[in-house]
């Protein structure tokens, strides 16, 4: 009898025993098991999860315009005073909807190319106008013509002809015709060969930004999505030193394992330029945990407050000697046309820069850039804010608008099932198993001895 109760606690040591080293096993080996998976699934090739969705996305992306409206226009032609706007918006478009195309795999160096077609769709029930909503803003055409056109005799011309079209430094345009294009009066009238049409985003529909040669991840995980070349080079010809390289990828992706110190580098065809965002904060969205990275104010700052951005300095007017900050001169990869990049409501910007104008209210929370990456799988689950406003030498802003690209409540749930829920449910797993097997080991192995100790006396 004794040695039955013996042996039969000796038996439930050993099974805990054997269920702790179990549970304690599959640790390493279901985290190599999840990372294989993982490795196998992100590669950019056809049959992986990564490609379905990197070649159209499935998640749906939105860019939101906000317009600033100057209620004042009058004032500031005649008596150059303080620009009065007023933000009106946002007016919605459905974009990166259409799938990539021109895929072609280079297995030498472990590469795929493809172009990404644009297009716009507007979205009434994300706006809170129609695209025929009227906004005064600056007349693009008079604005830009005078810096294009340095040549006194030129000017005096293209004087002449902005009177005869009835031009003026402002002008009243439909939302449409603003972003997608309109005829403009003016150029009209100009005999060099130059397109008549103007718009903030003219041409956008039915054109492709690349063509763009990104490493597939299939040699080396750790450069999947990384653009290799960008219209076949490696660097931009915009700007001076390092600032003209093409780093990272084109933020709809990352290489899995996001890991906290990680600068996340990625090229933006917008702005012409690459950038960086920094780890803020972990973040559940939706269910699902991530990280999330944001543009920090030091990727806009002054030569002077950081001297890595010395080679974004080129324009001596607008950035008075490179002291200011928070403004970038995209002109040269603009065709030359005086066009400059900020945040929202000049977001991170010296405040000699928005002093011309009332109306602006810059806020960390509303007008910064960030993106919530999910850190095991690399699914970028969240991009907002990729910022951008036109501005001029003399009427500094027109417009702001954000790409933000939220994951559903649909795509949420399969992420939660497919990729999040299985890591939590194994380790579930592997607790219990190490939970159960020690408790049960410990709890036998006390009860044998107290047994035994019983039966010596």
């Amino acid at each position: 009898m004794g040695c039955d109760r013996n042996c039969g606690l000796i038996t439930g040591a050993v099974i805990g025993a054997v269920l702790a080293v179990f549970g304690g096993i599959l640790m390493p080996v279901g985290d190599l098991l999840i990372e294989k998976t993982i490795k196998r699934e992100v590669v950019l090739e056809e049959g992986t999860i990564a490609f379905k969705n990197w070649v159209k996305t499935g998640t749906t992306v939105y860019r939101q315009f906000w317009i600033f409206d100057v209620q004042n226009p009058e004032e500031v032609a005649k008596n150059s005073s303080k620009i009065k706007v007023k933000q009106r918006g946002p007016y919605t478009y459905r974009v990166r909807y259409l799938a990539k195309e021109n895929i072609t795999q280079d297995p030498k160096d472990s590469t795929v190319s493809f172009v990404q077609p644009n297009g716009a769709i507007f979205e009434p029930s994300l706006s809170v106008g129609t695209e025929n909503d009227n906004f005064t803003v600056l007349n693009l055409a008079v604005a830009a013509a005078p810096h294009i056109y340095t040549n006194s005799f030129v000017q005096g011309v293209l004087n002449s002809l902005i009177k005869k079209s009835k031009s003026s430094m402002f002008q009243t345009r439909s939302l449409k015709e603003l972003l997608w294009g309109y005829k403009d009066p003016f150029l009209s009238l100009v005999p060099y060969p130059i397109s008549t049409t103007v718009g903030v985003f003219y041409p956008y529909n039915n054109t492709v930004d690349g063509v763009y040669k990104v490493f597939n991840g299939k040699d080396n995980i750790s450069k999947v999505a990384i653009i290799d070349t960008y219209k076949g080079k490696r660097n931009l010809s915009y700007w001076e030193s390092y600032c003209d390289m093409i780093n990272g990828t084109d933020a709809a992706s990352f290489p899995p394992f996001v890991e906290k110190s990680r600068t996340l580098r990625f090229f933006s065809s917008d702005i012409c330029r690459s950038i960086y965002a920094v780890f803020e904060s972990e973040v559940n969205l939706k269910g699902i945990p991530v990280y999330r990275f944001v543009l920090p104010a030091n990727a806009f700052a002054s030569p002077l407050q950081n001297p890595d951005n010395h080679c974004f300095c080129t324009e001596k007017v607008i950035s008075n000697n490179c002291t200011s900050y928070g403004v970038l001169d995209i002109g040269k990869c603009k065709e030359g046309k005086p066009v400059y990049i900020s945040l929202p409501h000049f977001l991170h910007a010296s405040p000699d820069v928005s002093e011309p104008i009332e109306g602006l209210n810059p806020n960390e929370d509303e007008h910064r850039t960030y993106l919530d990456v999910e850190p095991v799988s690399h699914y970028l689950t969240d991009l907002i804010n990729i910022l951008l406003m036109k501005l001029s030498r003399r009427i500094k802003l027109i417009s702001s608008y954000s790409d933000t690209g939220t994951i559903g409540d649909e795509k949420a749930e399969m992420f939660r099932n497919q990729v999040t829920g299985k890591i939590k449910l194994l380790g579930l797993v592997e607790m219990v198993l190490l939970g159960v097997g020690v408790v049960m080991f410990v709890a036998f192995m006390i009860s044998y001895c107290a047994c035994r100790s019983k039966n010596g006396k």
